[in-house]
């Protein structure tokens, strides 16, 4: 059975992980990201094929496609990139960066569906099944004051998920989501707070966030189980956060 994997947002954090985590376990990976020298350094870790692309260009998101199929096809797609931009309020936050972030988490993600579902289907025909996992976040599930754009897009990325299940029932493509919680990553939340690190290393203060790699872990063992089973949403956070808005800080103790 084939198993190859594209993977979005492949130069830092959950989606490089992922790669790793797939070579490891025997797949071919195609490492999909902006940054060319990124993805060429995990190509000489890993063994997969880099492809340079933004997910916001339509024409470099065809491109994208017509290589994989060129190159041997796929049967499993991890729709990763994304991120999001500032902490402002409904109010007083930017139309620019809720654009941004719909034009990342939303439209990126519904392009490079589209222009792969055709090489999916290619795939499925040959070995009988395929996958696509969306990478969304809990704050897609709940909504917290400062999330606002962040919130929305993740919100429409989830609605996107289910859509497209449901629109490909009767077809042998799984259709899963993988929302995290609080994840330590290189780049996401430094992004996020536009390079103030002294205020990205915050969320992380006394508490024992997930890594890109327990993420990673998680969202391949998806993959990995027989074909015809379905996780549709696996929601995954540290023991420490009990939802969006708890997170215990300091050690963790059993009382009694």
């Amino acid at each position: 059975m084939l198993k190859r994997v594209v993977v979005t947002g492949a130069s830092s954090g959950i989606g490089a992980a992922s790669v790793r985590r797939f070579a490891e376990l025997g797949w071919q990976t195609v490492a999909v990201a902006r940054r060319a020298d990124r993805l060429q350094a995990l190509a000489a870790e890993t063994g997969a094929l880099p492809i340079a692309c933004d997910v916001t260009v339509a024409a470099q998101v065809a491109a994208l496609a017509a290589e994989v199929a060129a190159t041997g096809g796929a049967t499993a797609l991890v729709n990763n990139a994304g991120g999001a931009l500032g902490t402002d309020s409904v109010e007083s936050s930017s139309n620019d960066d809720w654009r941004q972030m719909f034009e990342v988490n939303v439209l990126g993600l519904r392009s490079v569906t589209a222009a792969m579902l055709p090489v999916l289907r290619a795939g499925a025909a040959e070995t009988g099944w395929a996958s696509i996992l969306n990478l969304t976040s809990t704050a897609g599930l709940s909504a917290y004051p400062g999330g606002g754009g962040y919130n929305a897009a993740k919100y429409a990325a989830h609605a996107v998920t289910e859509v497209l299940r449901l629109e490909l029932a009767g077809e042998p493509i799984r259709v899963m989501e993988l929302a995290p919680g609080l994840v330590h990553t290189e780049e996401f939340t430094l992004n996020r707070l536009r390079g103030d690190a002294t205020a990205a290393a915050k969320p992380y203060a006394d508490v024992i966030p997930l890594q890109a790699e327990d993420v990673a872990r998680v969202l391949v063992a998806a993959f990995e189980q027989p074909p015809h089973v379905n996780q549709d949403l696996i929601v995954l956070r540290p023991v420490a956060q009990s939802s969006v808005f708890h997170t215990h800080r300091g050690p963790l103790t059993p009382k009694g």
